[in-house]
C-alpha cells in the first residue's frame, strides 16, 4: 500500500509588481495613506487554489513612506513603531478558502515585539504565466487593526477633545507571487 505525499510548491513575493499599504484617519476628518517600501514573503502551498497554504511575510519599518519625512521620521521614533530597536513587522499565518475566490489569511502580526492574532479578508485574482515562462499569482488582501494593540499609543488631543490620529489602521495590499523554479 502507497501511501501519497502531497508536496509543497514555494512561491516568492514579487517585490515588483507588489504593494504595501496603509490608510489611518487624522483629525478623523481625513486619511493620511503611507506605504512600506521594503518587504519579503513567501507561501507554500499544497493546492494550486492555496487553500491552506502558509504565508510569512516581513516588511521593513525604516521603508515606511507616507510623502512627508518629517512624518514618516515621527512614526519611525519610540512614539510609534521604535524602529531601532523594533526593525521589521512580521507575520505568519495560513491562507483558508471561503468560496469562489474569497479567502480569510488568519495569522500572527508581530510589531513593536508584541504579537497578536489578525484575520484579513483576500481575494485570490488567479494564476498567469507571464511572457518570460514564469507563472505568477495575484492576491488583493484588506483588513485592519488597532494600533494600541501592538503599542502605537502616541496620540494627542486637538482642543474640541478629539483624537490627531485615529486608533484604526487599514491594511491593504496587492501581492503578486512568482511560483519558484
Amino acid at each position: 500500500m502507497s501511501t501519497a505525499t502531497a508536496v509543497a510548491t514555494r512561491w516568492n513575493l514579487d517585490t515588483t509588481h507588489t504593494e504595501v499599504q496603509f490608510k489611518v484617519k487624522h483629525l478623523v476628518i481625513a486619511t493620511v495613506t503611507g506605504f512600506f517600501k521594503k518587504f519579503s514573503g513567501s507561501v507554500e502551498s499544497e493546492t494550486e487554489d492555496f487553500d491552506g497554504a502558509k504565508v510569512s511575510f516581513s516588511l521593513d519599518v525604516n521603508s515606511i513612506d507616507t510623502n512627508q519625512a518629517d512624518r514618516d521620521g515621527h512614526l519611525k521614533s519610540p512614539d510609534f513603531f521604535a524602529a531601532e530597536q523594533y526593525p521589521s513587522v512580521d507575520f505568519t499565518g495560513t491562507l483558508k478558502k471561503e468560496s469562489g475566490n474569497d479567502y480569510k489569511l488568519d495569522g500572527a502580526l508581530t510589531i513593536r515585539g508584541t504579537t497578536k492574532a489578525i484575520v484579513l479578508d483576500v481575494e485570490f485574482g488567479g494564476t498567469m504565466v507571464d511572457p518570460w515562462g514564469n507563472t505568477k499569482a495575484g492576491f488583493e488582501i484588506n483588513g485592519k487593526i488597532n494600533r494600541k494593540d501592538f503599542g502605537l499609543n502616541w496620540n494627542a488631543l486637538t482642543e474640541a477633545g478629539g483624537m490627531v490620529v485615529s486608533e484604526d489602521v487599514k491594511i491593504h495590499i496587492n501581492a503578486e507571487l512568482a511560483k519558484a523554479q
